[in-house]
């Protein structure tokens, strides 16, 4: 079975033509600083390839970088779409197709995510293990595209970048994430109703990347910046703003932990 792709790396800007990424990955809001320590090849806006949406929310860069991690090619998405912005599900895959007729293999998606679980610390990271999709919706719609989604999220990979995390006595919690269609935050009655179905953070993205992902035979590796508390975890109102400054502190603690990763993988 084959999940269709638009992307042809021979009708493609010859810079992207000319990388051969091992690994991709997309960063969510606040996390675009990871690209300031990495190995800068070309960067391309999304405007300059054709079929790429452009995001416009705060925080999302709307580049695609093409760079090496000490000596490991990667494709990096800095800065993604949603559905909120009146997207598409395909449309919010773009960058996945994209990337998956470079060559790209493995994918780590990024976001910033609202804890739920109570043993979370703002500013940390977790492992996603699993995910609720609550979009309502799907890439694959169109057709009968009915692949298998046991094991979303690589667990060879998340075994992985745990042993890294470890030796570099960086605390990285696992879990699931849940994806809401936004743009509004949640209510403090849907935050219990999460928790009740098992998730531990939330956020607008990553779960229709993640399907397109597996669909198109990727390895996925899924990370969340623990930015603030949802909505009736903590007092105060919820802002955008906070999300973006706590991404930024927490970007540099990822990236150190991607590039020993990657060292491992390559």
């Amino acid at each position: 079975m084959r999940c269709p792709n638009e992307f042809r790396r021979e009708t493609l800007p010859a810079a992207l033509q000319n990388h051969r990424p091992e690994w991709g990955i997309v960063l969510g809001s606040g996390l675009a600083g990871f690209v300031d320590r990495v190995g800068i090849v070309d960067a391309l806006p999304y405007e300059s390839i054709p079929g790429l949406p452009v995001s416009r929310v705060p925080g999302h860069a709307g580049r695609l970088v093409l760079a090496k991690i000490g000596a490991v090619d990667v494709v990096i998405a800095q800065g993604r779409v949603h559905l909120y912005e009146g997207r598409t599900a395909p449309e919010v895959c773009a960058q996945v197709r994209l990337m998956a007729a470079l060559g790209v293999r493995r994918l780590v998606l990024t976001n910033a995510a609202g804890a739920i679980n109570p043993a979370f610390v703002l500013g940390e990271w977790m492992a996603i293990t699993d995910q609720l999709n609550l979009t309502g919706t799907s890439p694959l719609l169109g057709g009968a595209h009915f692949f298998d989604m046991t094991e979303v999220y690589s667990a060879r990979l998340r075994q992985h970048f745990a042993a890294v995390a470890a030796r570099q006595r960086v605390t990285l919690h696992e879990g699931v994430y849940a994806g809401l269609l936004g743009p509004q935050y949640e209510t403090p009655a849907e935050v219990r109703m999460l928790r009740a179905v098992g998730a531990d953070v939330v956020g607008m993205s990553t779960v229709l990347e993640a399907i397109q992902a597996r669909a198109l035979g990727m390895e996925v590796a899924g990370f969340s910046c623990v930015t603030n508390w949802a909505a009736g975890l903590a007092a105060g109102a919820l802002a955008h703003e906070e999300v973006l400054a706590t991404g930024l502190k927490a970007g540099a603690q990822l990236g150190g932990l991607l590039e020993a990763a990657f060292a491992g993988e390559a």
